[in-house]
């Protein structure tokens, strides 16, 4: 075939994407939540009342994009604080850490600032609650997952994980031990409330926090998301592979039938996702910039969309930075 037909073939899919995709439905709230930005701004405020190099244990927030942006000003990421040179300033991330994280910081004479989200505060503050008056406690969550692992250091002889509804079938407890549950705060409502009805069914005396651990962004993304259902033919969610609560999202869509795929920003979209598709929707994780949503929505816009911007609730938190990086410190 010759290099014109090729060009006049390549064209009429072009044309194809253009006439199929009309509209674009993109949720709100989406993008940073109140504790990500605070997380966010506690290693902008220790690069700039410190300089850099300033060390963050682990991911600040699970999303590439804004790890590269901060590496690119100072910060140093790292695995363990082990690997923080001694006296160093270390930022402990988002998704909060162990009790024996701030000691193994403490013995090195590491320079620590907790960025922690205060709704994982809230958790952990849960977890030392039950744990002090005898509660055998169960994290509802993912293992491996760098809250889940921060809660259960909490009280590590006194929890165990619970990942799914046959884990919550399968669980052996001591009848003689009253049990309690909290959860992470990123997981999907509908998936967290089918294994809580278990637990609770099987073991009628369990007890759980007073207001629901899912933080109000996860729950917020996750309804506005459902309100686009009826009219979209393909969800898309901006976020990182290992952001849960963008992942979450994906599984929102896919739950009810909706092709969903998970992008980090517009150059990993694939035309063909859309084919036959009228409308799409769009959101993103709490984790994700603004900034790279609306890249996505310039990819619709070039290939013929409307995007149009449907608001289901406003979100006013805030959060206060820690006293390290607000006073003179």
């Amino acid at each position: 075939m010759s290099e014109a037909h090729l060009e006049a073939r390549a064209f009429r899919q072009l044309l194809t994407i253009v006439n199929v995709v009309e509209r674009v439905l993109v949720a709100s709230p989406r993008g940073f939540c109140a504790g990500v930005e605070r997380a966010v701004a506690v290693v902008e405020e220790a690069l700039k009342r410190r300089g850099p190099p300033v060390y963050v244990r682990k991911q600040i927030v699970h999303n590439r994009h804004v790890v590269a942006d901060l590496e690119a000003r100072g910060a140093i990421f790292v695995e363990s604080e082990a690997e923080v040179p001694a006296g160093a300033t270390v930022v402990f991330s988002a998704h909060g850490v162990a009790p024996a994280v701030y000691r193994r910081a403490e013995e090195r004479a590491l320079r620590a600032i907790d960025a922690t989200c205060p709704l994982v505060t809230k958790v952990h503050s849960e977890v030392r609650h039950y744990a002090r008056d005898g509660y055998r406690i169960l994290v509802i969550g993912h293992a491996g997952h760098e809250e889940v692992d921060g809660t259960m250091g909490v009280a590590p002889a006194r929890t165990a994980l619970v990942e799914s509804v046959a884990d919550a079938e399968a669980l052996v407890a001591d009848p003689s031990e009253p049990l309690a549950y909290v959860t992470q705060t990123t997981l999907s409502i509908d998936d967290t409330a089918a294994i809580v009805d278990v637990l609770a069914r099987r073991f009628p005396g369990l007890v759980g926090p007073r207001t629901e651990d899912i933080c109000y962004a996860t729950t917020n993304r996750q309804r506005a998301v459902k309100s686009l259902l009826s009219e979209i033919g393909f969800l898309l969610v901006v976020g990182s592979t290992n952001s849960s609560n963008s992942n979450r999202l994906v599984e929102v869509g896919e739950a009810r039938g909706i092709p969903s795929a998970l992008v980090d920003d517009e150059s990993a979209i694939e035309e063909r996702w859309f084919d036959g598709v009228e409308v799409a929707g769009l959101t993103s994780g709490a984790s994700v910039p603004e900034h790279l949503v609306r890249q996505v929505c310039g990819w619709f816009a070039a290939r013929g969309a409307e995007v149009v911007h449907r608001p289901f609730v406003a979100e006013d938190v805030f959060f206060r930075l820690p006293a390290e990086v607000r006073g003179h410190a």
